[in-house]
């Protein structure tokens, strides 16, 4: 018999706690790949994007590693504390479903920068093989469980500010820990 995630009106860990792995494998692939390949690639993107405000470049290259890599610690207490939310609740936690529609957009935002650059971007290959993958599959176990709160356009634009505001404040976090700009 295999685990589909679901136990009679309560999905199981594997749909929460889940989430917290899936994104544990992600993470690893952008902790791995991403302050080089930004060093190695800003000259070429801000050639290639020159519509791209400087703000936004210079941010992008004054990102440490160490500081990227404490900003990360900082965001897995985020997924951690909404995948334990969801698994308390039986996956009808409102904060566990936004992290969970919060990632899988993540994952789509990933290929989205990928697919004007035909190319490699941190992120781009767990996209597709975990992160959307595991959301879709996620959002189908709540669903069957009748725990899924319906998604909304606003729901979707709040789950990606929630995102970004998390980012935001993993990465302010990670500056005053590593003590950089």
């Amino acid at each position: 018999m295999t685990d589909t995630g679901v136990r009679g009106d309560r999905v199981g860990p594997a749909v929460t706690l889940g989430l917290l792995v899936a994104w544990v494998l992600h993470d690893a692939e952008e902790l791995a790949t991403g302050p080089r390949w930004i060093s190695e690639n800003l000259p070429t993107l801000r050639e290639r994007f020159p519509g791209v405000p400087k703000l936004a470049w210079d941010a992008m290259a004054a990102v440490e590693p160490r500081e990227f890599a404490v900003a990360v610690g900082v965001m897995a207490t985020f997924v951690g504390c909404a995948a334990v939310a969801g698994h308390r609740t039986g996956g009808r936690s409102g904060f566990y479903q936004g992290a969970l529609d919060g990632f899988g957009l993540h994952g789509l935002v990933h290929l989205a920068q990928a697919a004007p650059l035909r190319g490699y971007t941190p992120g781009s290959v767990t996209s597709p093989l975990v992160v959307v993958p595991f959301a879709l599959w996620a959002r189908g176990r709540l669903r069957k469980a009748g725990v899924l709160k319906p998604a909304r356009a606003r729901d979707v634009a709040m789950g990606l500010a929630v995102a970004a505001g998390a980012t935001a404040v993993s990465h302010a976090v990670a500056r005053r820990v590593v003590g950089s700009r």
